[in-house]
């Protein structure tokens, strides 16, 4: 599948593990890709991120994936449905840092020695690879490129649709940026 990656989609994938090896992840996940994304300029990606106005709000969806990595990847969405049942997501990971630090629920190794040899995908970032091949097809693209990837993770649900969704960006919003298509379009994916 990697044969028909464009030179940006690749070098997301690189990013994204060089994200990942920057916190200390023992997996590469899709908030990784995400953030790779973000790095990106002079990209398809880059320009429908930026046509939908993250360009200047690319901080707050750093300090989002940042703040549900501290509740251990829970979206925001999970953490209210717990907080439903009396469960307080907050004040559970406040205890868990108390104890251990801050950042142990994230699965994160900055203090435990560096993890040598390639970081694996995670299931998060192997779904969002496989139904970014699946868009490039329902859109006849013949290669897949960031602009897949992106399209991906807004059709996933979890943290990375969450945080772009709060920012307005949108599968749908997406999709009428890079190809022109209307809200009542199927998602691919």
């Amino acid at each position: 599948m990697f044969e028909r990656f464009t030179s940006d989609a690749r070098a997301v994938v690189q990013g994204a593990v060089e994200h990942a090896e920057r916190v200390g992840s023992r997996s590469v996940g899709a908030e990784h890709l995400l953030l790779a994304l973000l790095d990106r300029e002079a990209s398809r990606a880059s320009f429908a991120l930026a046509s939908l106005g993250l360009t200047d709000r690319k901080e707050p969806v750093r300090e989002a994936l940042a703040d549900a990595r501290r509740r251990a990847g829970l979206s925001q969405a999970e953490a209210d449905a717990l907080a439903g049942l009396g469960i307080d997501v907050s004040d559970i990971v406040s205890r868990v840092e108390e104890v251990h630090g801050v950042g142990a629920m994230s699965g994160d190794r900055q203090d435990r020695g560096r993890l040598w040899g390639r970081r694996p995908f995670g299931r998060d970032a192997k779904e969002v690879l496989e139904s970014c091949l699946r868009i490039a097809v329902a859109h006849g693209d013949r290669r897949i490129g960031d602009e897949h990837l992106l399209l991906a993770l807004a059709a996933r649900p979890g943290v990375p649709s969450e945080v772009l969704a709060d920012q307005g960006v949108t599968y749908e919003a997406l999709s009428r940026v890079l190809y022109g298509e209307g809200e009542g379009e199927a998602k691919a994916g």
